[in-house]
């Protein structure tokens, strides 16, 4: 629309209402009056752009910006994805575009919603699960996660009509590299085995549950793959205590990164050939109920330390390989920091080499790839119930950001590879 003639007569008192409300509607930059003769530029149409457009690695960070629309217009962004079972987790930030019409959120700051300030990537740290508990989890590496993106007009409760949006497939799987299961015994995995003959095998170790150890022929499978000088292995949680004691008990293990791992054996007997590491006792009399009804077990289980609980402290100063902690100060599963300082202590005292400990405040127990949103309660395997697992969404964003760089510079250290060479990809 434009050079439109309104009205040969005087504007009345609701002349200037009708142009701003009109204006809005149309969602053009500001009109303008010359005599009796309304100008307004053609409408524009809003465009949403990211960069990386379509694919990318879910690692990988995303630009996101918007075009086409009216100067200082408010607008509202949302951020959507469906896990493998189509559990929503949705976020949504407020902005205002520039006097250009544009919307760069590398230098925009949030106004509001799930995150507020400068955060180019908090559309997607901050997603919330639609049904509370639910923690994203991607089961199937082989295949993306599709996160929607919207632009929204307004700023509203609820915001208004649908202006544009794009959609992004985030993969876990680079190009080129093999997935082969393992069965052997009652052992399951998946080998990972990049193009090439590359020098480095890590194996990830996760779950919560016991474990035997003496089922070793996955190892051995995996030792027949590596061309380096050993094998590097990343836990999480109870995949972090088993690391400690694979390390402890196997040989040919290099290196390994311990995430909010427990220095001592929880939940289950562990065998290992002729020797076995009972559980660390636990006193459920000391479960804390937190303001949202959920428990909070960070000061269920006994100290390591003490009395005959020092029978489940892993023998970490057998262990020949080195060490990175990575710790979650707000970790509310375990006392983290405390156990990763005791085995510091043990493997000092032994002759070993020093590990290496880092510690990020406000981050919770699941340190995950850069981007994942924080989980902080969910249902516990062992406990049977729901608990609060800790941790504050921005610096626990910050936190994966950083342990992500900080593991694989790691393992190219000490896994023969050359430092900075690989890419950082899932």
């Amino acid at each position: 629309i434009s050079n439109k003639l309104l009205s040969p007569h005087p504007p009345s008192r609701l002349y200037p209402w009708s142009l701003k409300s009109w204006a809005q509607l149309l969602r053009s930059p500001q009109m303008k009056q010359v005599g009796r003769i309304i100008r307004v530029p053609a409408r524009m149409a809003a465009t949403l752009i990211l960069e990386p457009a379509g694919r990318c690695c879910w690692d990988e960070p995303v630009r996101i910006a918007v075009r086409g629309l009216a100067p200082e217009q408010p607008v509202t962004l949302r951020a959507s994805l469906r896990d493998e079972k189509g559990a929503l987790f949705q976020a949504h930030a407020r902005y205002r575009a520039d006097a250009h019409g544009e919307l760069d959120l590398e230098r925009a700051p949030a106004l509001g919603g799930s995150f507020a300030g400068l955060e180019p990537m908090g559309l997607l740290w901050a997603l919330e699960p639609e049904k509370p508990l639910l923690r994203l989890v991607k089961r199937d590496v082989r295949t993306p996660l599709a996160v929607e993106l919207e632009v929204l007009d307004g700023h509203d409760p609820e915001p208004g009509r649908l202006l544009c949006r794009a959609r992004q497939e985030r993969d876990f799987l680079p190009p080129g590299v093999r997935r082969e299961p393992v069965r052997a015994g009652r052992v399951r995995g998946t080998l990972f085995l990049p193009p090439g003959e590359s020098p480095l095998l890590i194996v990830p170790v996760s779950g919560c549950g016991g474990g035997c150890l003496y089922h070793s022929s996955s190892f051995s499978l995996c030792l027949s793959q590596v061309k380096g000088p050993g094998v590097g292995l990343l836990g999480v949680s109870k995949g972090g205590e088993l690391c400690l004691s694979m390390a402890s008990f196997l040989k040919g293990i290099t290196a390994a990164v311990i995430i909010n791992g427990s220095v001592a054996n929880v939940g289950g007997t562990l065998h290992y050939k002729g020797e076995t590491l009972p559980p660390v006792g636990v006193n459920r009399n000391r479960i804390k109920v937190t303001k949202d009804g959920y428990a909070d077990i960070v000061d269920v289980l006994n100290s390591p330390l003490e009395g005959p609980d020092q029978k489940s402290f892993i023998p970490v100063e057998r262990a020949e390989s080195t060490f990175l902690f990575l710790v979650g100060q707000d970790d509310h599963n375990w006392k983290s920091e405390f156990y990763a300082n005791e085995a510091c202590k043990r493997l000092q005292a032994h002759g070993r080499r020093k590990p290496q400990i880092i510690c990020y405040a406000g981050a919770g127990h699941y340190i995950e790839p850069p981007y994942f949103p924080l989980c902080r309660a969910s249902l516990h395997a062992l406990v049977g119930s729901a608990i609060v697992f800790g941790g504050e969404p921005r610096a626990h964003a910050m936190a994966q950001v950083d342990a992500w760089k900080q593991l694989q510079t790691f393992f190219h250290k000490h896994l023969g590879g050359q430092e900075g060479t690989i890419p950082a990809k899932l």
